[in-house]
C-alpha cells in the first residue's frame, strides 16, 4: 500500500484491520493490546512508514512527544544512542541527542536542567552521571550509572565483578605487579572497576604499583605510563576504557616497552577499531544496545507514570583477551 500523502492513524488502523483506538493503546505501550493485534499494528506501520503527529499530541496532551538524550562530548556511546533512540521512536517519542563539550557532571547537569525548564522536552535520557536532583523538575533516567532515585542500571552492576575476574586470569597468566589506569573518580563506574581491582589484588596476593584516574581519553593512558619509573616491575597495566588503553599502548610504545612482550594491556567496552589494532587489545566487551534500549523503556515508564519495566536477564559484560594479553616475559628488575 502505498500513499502520496503522509500516513495518519487512520491509515494505519484500516491496514492492520484495527480501530484508530488500537492504534493509539498501541502507541502508548497500553498492556491491554494483544500480542497478535499488536504485531499486526507494527506491521501496518512499518509498511506504511507511519510516524506519530507530535505537534498534534502535543496539544491534545500538553506533551511535547520530544525525549533528549545527553551524552560527554567526543566519546559518546553510540551503540547505547542507537539503541534508545530506536526505542524511543517505538513509543512514538521523537530524539533530541545533545553532546556536552566536556565530561564534567557539573556542566552537563547543567544542559539537563536547562533542556527541562525550556519544556521543550519530556524527559532526558543521560549516558553520563549527572548531579540533578529529583526536585530539579522533569523526568530524568541515567543510564550505564546508578541512579539513587531508580535501581541499579544493569550495565555497570556487574563492572566490580568483571573486574576481579579480569585480574584474575592476568594472575593465571602469572602477572603479579599490576597498574591500574583508572577512569574519571566521580564516575560510578570508574568507582567500581577500581573497586573491583584493589580487592582482587588484596585476594589473589597481587602487587599493586598505583592507580592513576584521569578523563576517558587516551591521554589518560599516555600520562599513567608516564608516571611510571623506568625500572618499574609492573608487567600488566589493567586501563577502565578502551580508549585510555589505547593511551597506555602509545606510551609504552614511546618509551620502549614492547606490548605484549613487556607490558600486557586491558580496556573496557569493545570498540571497534581495537579489534582491528595491532596487537588487537584485550578488552570488555559491554551489551550496550540492551542497556540503551532498558534505560529508554525506564524514560518513557517514567514519563507516562507506569511502573518501572523489569531488568535485563542477559548478561552485560563478556571479557575477551586478545593479543595485548599474554604471560610476563620482561625479567622482573
Amino acid at each position: 500500500m502505498s500513499l502520496a500523502r503522509r500516513p495518519t492513524l487512520h491509515d494505519v488502523a484500516a491496514l492492520a484491520e484495527v480501530s484508530h483506538q488500537t492504534v493509539s493503546r498501541f502507541l502508548r505501550s497500553d498492556p491491554t493490546v494483544g500480542a497478535a493485534t499488536g504485531q499486526r499494528v507494527r506491521a501496518a506501520i512499518d509498511e506504511l512508514g507511519y510516524r506519530p503527529n507530535l505537534m498534534a499530541r502535543a496539544m491534545r496532551t500538553r506533551s511535547t512527544g520530544v525525549v533528549a538524550i545527553i551524552l560527554p562530548g567526543w566519546t559518546g556511546p553510540e551503540r547505547t544512542v542507537a539503541a534508545a533512540s530506536e526505542e524511543a521512536q517505538r513509543h512514538g517519542y521523537r530524539v533530541e541527542i545533545v553532546i556536552g563539550m566536556n565530561e564534567l557532571p557539573e556542566s552537563l547537569s547543567t544542559v539537563a536542567a536547562e533542556l527541562l525548564a525550556s519544556g521543550q522536552v519530556d524527559g532526558v535520557l543521560s549516558v553520563t552521571p549527572l548531579m540533578i536532583t529529583p526536585d530539579s523538575g522533569g523526568v530524568v533516567v541515567q543510564t550505564e550509572e546508578y541512579d539513587d532515585r531508580l535501581r541499579a542500571v544493569e550495565a555497570v552492576v556487574a563492572d566490580a565483578e568483571t573486574m576481579i575476574e579480569i585480574v584474575r586470569r592476568l594472575a593465571d597468566l602469572g602477572h603479579r605487579e599490576l597498574f591500574h589506569a583508572a577512569g574519571p573518580p566521580d564516575w560510578r563506574s570508574a568507582q567500581l572497576r577500581r573497586a573491583g581491582y584493589l580487592e582482587a589484588c588484596e585476594r589473589f596476593g597481587l602487587r599493586s604499583h598505583g592507580e592513576f584516574a584521569g578523563p576517558w581519553h587516551p591521554d589518560t593512558g599516555v600520562r599513567a605510563v608516564e608516571s611510571l619509573p623506568d625500572d618499574s616491575p609492573v608487567t600488566a597495566v589493567v586501563a577502565a576504557s578502551d580508549h585510555i588503553a589505547v593511551g597506555v599502548m602509545h606510551a609504552a610504545f614511546r618509551r620502549g616497552w614492547r606490548v605484549p612482550d613487556d607490558l600486557s594491556v586491558t580496556g573496557w567496552d569493545d570498540l571497534t577499531l581495537v579489534r582491528y589494532g595491532t596487537p588487537a587489545l584485550s578488552t570488555v566487551r559491554v551489551d550496550r544496545e540492551t542497556s540503551g534500549r532498558h534505560g529508554m523503556r525506564r524514560l518513557i515508564a517514567a514519563i507516562r507514570g507506569e511502573p518501572e519495566p523489569d531488568p535485563p536477564t542477559a548478561a552485560p559484560t563478556e571479557i575477551v583477551f586478545r593479543d595485548t594479553t599474554v604471560p610476563p616475559r620482561r625479567p622482573v628488575p
